[in-house]
Order: C-alpha cells, then structure tokens, then sequence
C-alpha cells in the first residue's frame, strides 16, 4: 500500500492544528504510560498500523512491559495487569473510539468520577479524541510504518 499524501505538507495548518493538541496532551496530568495505553488501545480499535507501531515502541521506552502491551486486546479478561484507574482509561477509550455504539455510558462515567476529578477526565476524553484524529489520518493517508 503506497502512502497517498502527507498531510503535514499537504494541509499545514489543519496539521499543525492537531499538533497543537499533542502539545496540550504534553502537560495533562496522565503519565506516559497511560497516555501509552490510551494510544495503542484506540489504534487497535481503529486499525492503524502506523500509530500501532509507534506507540508500542513508545510505551517500551517509557518502561510499559510487553507482556501488558501483548494482552492490552483482552485487557477484561486480564485486569489484574492493570490498575483501575488503567481499567476506566480504557474503558473510557473503548466507548469513546466507538462512540457510535452507546456513546460514553453513564456507568462509565461514574466509574471515572470515583477515581478521577473532572478536570482530569476531560484530560482523558481529550486524549482519545487526538489519537483517534491521529488513527484517522494515518489510515486515510496511508501512513508507512518505519522497518
């Protein structure tokens, strides 16, 4: 599959728009791991193998084990590798990325509430909308992963 144009060049200033985003995603209160975790899950959902690869090796050299990486697909059936506040980002992440399904539930919801503040869950909502505009961009330009 060829790449069909870079969007960087092709239309700077909606790029450098959603660069602007990655710049306030720099300063949330999410740790790298998280904002990992968020990343790569939502790039499963969505198929994008450019930001799949990218945001592995990303996670591994910000300390993430493989074998979490290697399990994030069935993370329910897994939970005792994640925390719960791990659980709720990608419950949160899940739900978001297929907001057409049901939306972000109101049980979801209430589950972030009872581990993070306001302020932070629109962090988190603020997150998995920029990698999804992100999945977005790579599977639509065809973006090439590096070998």
């Amino acid at each position: 599959m060829s790449t069909r144009f870079d969007m960087a060049t092709t239309d700077k200033a909606a790029y450098k728009a959603l660069l602007g985003l990655e710049g306030y995603l720099q300063n949330i209160s999410l740790n790298k791991i998280q904002k990992e975790l968020v990343k790569i899950r939502a790039s499963q959902i969505n198929g994008c193998a450019f930001c799949l690869d990218m945001h592995t090796k990303d996670a591994m050299k910000y300390g993430e084990t493989p074998q979490r990486i290697f399990l994030l697909n069935a993370w329910r059936e897994a939970k005792e590798f994640f925390t719960e506040e791990e659980q709720v980002i990608l419950e949160m992440t899940e739900e978001i990325t297929l907001i057409s399904q049901k939306g972000l539930t109101e049980e979801t919801y209430y589950k972030a509430k009872q581990v993070f503040d306001e302020a932070t869950i629109a962090q988190i909502i603020m997150a998995i909308i920029t990698i999804n505009a992100w999945n977005r961009i790579g599977i639509s330009t065809h973006l090439p992963i590096a070998k």
